[in-house]
């Protein structure tokens, strides 16, 4: 279901579970099991997801849906998967290491709500993005409710959710669903080369920047004050000492 491939400090997590990456409860602790071994590693700071097949996630499995619903205890079972998938989600949204969706074809439903656990989203001019649950008589209850809201605005939100809106590639850019939309013959290596530069940064400062970030969500914390605290952090690491100290050097020339 999935591929690894760990390089230049990027971690590369290839979707391939045939026909459209449907998210099944195997599904889910498959990736669990991914995120567990590269948590074990130190030798990489981007996790970029990314699909092997035309689509990148179209979505919850609908056989294994079906089958849930006419179980007895069919409701119960169907929410139990759903808060199944919102920890999986949750989980990719707090690692401390940058994360990158790059998305190539559909990304749909509890698919499109996978790229937004991403800090960051790419998408080809030619995908389709959205959170169509509505025309299910449903709502995207795999936190897309909430992670697109926080993303692009209750206006968004509202206009997108509840008008079932799929988009391509450039109009999720100029609504800020995605960050970066370019044709589908460039994906790949404008993925990878977005990958290569955020792993370049200082993993540990990106880390304290990601924290402080996730901060300004929350009005019951004080971001600020959190700001200070984590650039003490920083300044006691050897790391930045000697980046500070090198670049007052070069500026003192």
């Amino acid at each position: 279901m999935f591929h690894t491939e760990v390089a230049e400090g990027v971690a590369v997590v290839t979707l391939d579970r045939p026909p459209v990456n449907a998210i099944s409860d195997a599904w889910i602790a498959a990736f669990h099991a991914v995120l567990d071994r590269l948590e074990a590693r130190a030798d990489w700071s981007v996790l970029h997801l990314r699909s092997a097949l035309k689509v990148f996630a179209a979505g919850a499995d609908l056989a294994e849906m079906r089958t849930r619903l006419d179980s007895p205890g069919g409701i119960a079972a169907q929410l139990a998967a759903v808060r199944g998938y919102q920890a999986l989600f949750a989980r990719i949204e707090a690692l401390p290491h940058v994360t990158l969706a790059e998305i190539g074809g559909a990304a749909l439903g509890g698919g499109f709500e996978l790229a937004l656990t991403c800090d960051l989203r790419l998408a080809a001019h030619e995908a389709k993005l959205g959170l169509p649950e509505l025309r299910l008589g449903l709502l995207p209850g795999a936190g897309g409710t909430q992670r697109l809201t926080w993303l692009c605005g209750r206006s968004v939100s509202l206009r997108l959710i509840l008008g079932a809106e799929v988009l391509g590639g450039a109009e999720a850019e100029r609504l800020g669903l995605v960050h970066w939309s370019v044709p589908a013959v460039e994906l790949a290596a404008a993925a990878a080369a977005t990958a290569r530069r955020y792993a370049a940064l200082p993993a540990h400062a990106a880390a304290a920047a990601k924290a402080c970030i996730h901060l300004a969500a929350d009005p019951a914390t004080d971001g600020f004050a959190a700001e200070i605290d984590r650039t003490g952090d920083l300044l006691r690491t050897e790391r930045t000492q000697t980046l500070v100290a090198a670049f007052l050097d070069r500026a003192a020339r």
